[in-house]
């Protein structure tokens, strides 16, 4: 049986659809949502709640991150939702400095992914926020390297360079990567990479654009080269993994 059906198979026969709320709940240091195609809170767990100030997920529920939210914060996250849900467009490692009620501030990393309908239509998203504790206690360092990871994540199809990235972000190499290394268990290199394969195999599920295309927009030079790190990867070709997506589409 393939793993799609098994997972149709237990879900069918659950009492209520599962949305993970009650095991998020036990995570103290992760906030949980899920949002309609309004950006309204749907499901939330217990973590986002406390991180808002109230005292029941009630409070939140039918409500937008800009009405519950400072100002400055409630907007950018409203823009995140709007990314996501109106464009399809996962956020996909936003690292973000938090606010919380206590006056506390700390960093997180963000992503929000967008939730279809059977007909491939965005309906809603789903994201989580961990915290980093390691990024504490380095709040200015961290505020550089947020810069930079945001723009490795919008020029990644340029050519990017360690040396240029830790320059701007106010770093020496080794300062820089010891910071992306502490927060996403990756090399700089490794990160830029990352984001590369992540474009890529977005593009290859969710559009007929060539693969030479997507080559070019996802920063390799030719569709050999491309096609070599992706087979590195993702352990198929990019036609490969486009014709096995495909064929699991035609099964549900």
């Amino acid at each position: 049986m393939a793993t799609n059906e098994l997972a149709v198979e237990l879900l069918s026969q659950l009492a209520e659809p599962f949305t993970g709320e009650a095991l998020f709940d036990c995570l103290a240091d992760l906030v949980f949502f899920i949002k309609n195609r309004r950006a309204e809170y749907v499901v939330v767990n217990q973590t986002l709640v406390e991180r808002c100030g109230k005292m029941d997920k009630s409070e939140l529920l039918g409500r937008r991150a800009d009405e519950l939210f400072p100002s400055a914060l409630g907007w950018g996250y409203s823009v995140q939702d709007e990314r996501v849900i109106r464009g399809g467009v996962p956020i996909l490692n936003a690292l973000e400095l938090h606010f919380y009620p206590s006056g506390a501030r700390g960093w997180c990393l963000t992503n929000k992914l967008p939730l279809r309908d059977h007909a491939g239509r965005v309906v809603g998203l789903m994201g989580i926020s961990k915290d980093l504790q390691t990024a504490n206690d380095r709040g200015e360092d961290y505020a550089r390297v947020a810069e930079t990871v945001a723009q490795i994540q919008r020029n990644f199809a340029d050519s990017l360079r360690v040396g240029d990235l830790a320059a701007g972000a106010g770093l020496s190499i080794y300062q820089f990567e010891e910071r992306i290394r502490a927060v996403f268990q990756l090399t700089a290199g490794q990160l830029i990479q990352k984001t590369r394969m992540d474009h890529a195999v977005r593009q290859l599920r969710e559009t007929d654009v060539p693969i030479a295309d997507i080559a070019l927009s996802s920063g390799y030079s030719d569709q050999s080269a491309f096609t070599r790190q992706f087979r590195q990867t993702i352990g198929l070709s990019p036609s490969e993994y486009r014709r096995s997506i495909r064929g699991q589409t035609r099964i549900k």
